[in-house]
């Protein structure tokens, strides 16, 4: 499958649930690998938030993402319908703080999308493979999300509200490619009776019955009902008995079991990649969703490294032996930490470090149980990070770099005597005035064992 985006610009306006403001939202094409972006035009310079669990900072009935103090509220609709429709890379325009509620559902952004035409891209899609069981639970909620192995994005949702009226619901969605039938119509839902109190904590100001569905799970009387009315802009609101408000007609029979259902591919496109594997969903709610889009992003990011894991070759000629990194570095036994150099190009490199039983440091850090110290990996991975942009640099012999900045450090597995610790750094943007940004990361075998971001300095040699 190859990426996509839409062939042309579309707009709706609409208002919005929580803040009630009128919102224009445009989406607009996008390149290849670029991924799903929201841009906040009504900001100078606009704000660009990119869709990631990690900019997430609310899930009060609803998703919030934000870049520093700049929020885009009520993402999941809009993100729902993008990833039923298999579209990877697009920005979305939008000029106030929240995405327009149009029904409460999708099916307003999927339409839109669909009548100016969606397009492949060169790219090939990468996908997030579900290798093994990945379960999220939240005992306090009763909730539990699980996705399993399959060859195809399934889901499954189900709901108890503890109401007469919406009973136990369940839904499933087999095949991610029949979203824009099954799913994206189904418009989210309120009681009744928490209307007052969204209302109260300054939610919901552009709540209608239009864009809800309102389930009443209890008759109220006279003056509940004249208040709730003057809230929702209404001469009056009636109810007469307990089920879905008398002005509504529901499209399925279990739609709020498929609306939860939407919420949560929504959320989910928040991994940042295509899912390929069966989710299901007990009790779902945002701030569940996002956690377990948390779990999955971190899996996934794995499955990438390991994908993008470097190929070592003993046999073949390396492109920088030991005596060609000395003439490149100032460092010398014991304090030289990388054996020979695998690949390199202007971007990247891949260097090799053999641990062997005899390395100084086993002799005092836990001698009895010889383990590499994580300090020290992270030392082999600037060393080679310093060789790259040495190699990036007119008149190298006379420069050396110095680390200002380590973010982001994770140490995920031993390195052990015997253990061929394979090293690849990244330019995380090109160098300029003498500051490299690098991404590392380093493997052994088939495990990444640790990794960080380095901020060095390339300074003159006095």
């Amino acid at each position: 499958m190859k990426q996509r985006t839409i062939v042309n610009p579309c707009t709706l306006e609409g208002v919005g649930l929580h803040t009630g403001a009128n919102v224009k939202l445009t989406f607009k094409p996008a390149s290849e690998n670029q991924g799903i972006k929201f841009v906040r035009t009504d900001k100078t310079p606009h704000v660009f938030i990119p869709a990631d669990a990690m900019k997430v900072v609310s899930t009060a009935r609803g998703t919030t993402i934000a870049s520093d103090d700049t929020q885009i509220a009520t993402v999941e609709h809009v993100l729902a319908a993008l990833t039923g429709l298999g579209i990877d890379n697009i920005n979305i325009e939008v000029d106030g703080p929240e995405m327009p509620i149009m029904d409460g559902s999708s099916k307003f952004f999927v339409d839109a999308i669909k009548k100016v035409g969606i397009k492949e891209l060169d790219a090939d899609k990468v996908y997030f493979e579900i290798k093994e069981p990945i379960i999220y639970k939240n005992d306090e909620r009763g909730s539990e999300l699980i996705a399993l192995p399959n060859n195809h994005y399934e889901l499954t949702s189900l709901i108890d509200f503890n109401s007469d009226v919406v009973g136990h619901q369940f839904a499933a969605l087999e095949n991610i490619e029949k979203f824009d039938t099954e799913i994206a119509p189904c418009r989210t839902f309120v009681f009744l009776h928490e209307i007052e109190k969204l209302f109260d904590q300054n939610l919901i100001k552009g709540g209608d019955v239009e864009n809800a569905i309102i389930i009443v799970d209890r008759v109220m009387n006279q003056e509940e009902l004249d208040s709730l009315a003057a809230k929702l802009g209404k001469t009056s609101v009636k109810v007469e008995k307990t089920g879905i408000l008398n002005t509504m007609v529901l499209h399925f029979e279990n739609e709020p079991a498929r609306h939860k259902l939407l919420d949560v591919i929504g959320d989910l496109t928040l991994v940042g990649m295509p899912i390929k594997g069966k989710i299901v969903a007990k009790k779902p709610g945002h701030a569940c969703n996002i956690e377990f889009a948390k779990l999955l992003k971190k899996a996934a990011l794995e499955q990438k490294q390991l994908k993008e894991r470097p190929q070592y070759d003993p046999d073949k000629e390396p492109v920088m032996d030991v005596f060609g990194i000395m003439k490149k570095l100032p460092h010398r036994y014991p304090f030289l930490m990388v054996d020979k150099v695998i690949e390199m190009d202007k971007d990247s490199i891949v260097a090799v470090k053999h641990v062997t039983s005899n390395e100084y440091y086993f002799e005092g850090h836990f001698p009895d149980n010889p383990v590499m110290p994580g300090v020290l990996q992270i030392e082999a991975m600037a060393q080679t990070g310093g060789i790259l942009a040495l190699a990036n640099t007119p008149d190298e012999e006379v420069w050396d770099t110095y680390f200002l900045k380590i973010d982001n450090a994770k140490f995920k597995a031993k390195v052990l005597p015997g253990d061929t610790l394979i090293m690849k750094l990244e330019l995380l943007e090109p160098i300029r005035r003498g500051i490299v940004k690098m991404k590392g990361t380093a493997f052994v075998g088939n495990k990444v064992v640790s990794e960080g971001e380095f901020t060095a300095q390339i300074v003159k040699r006095t």
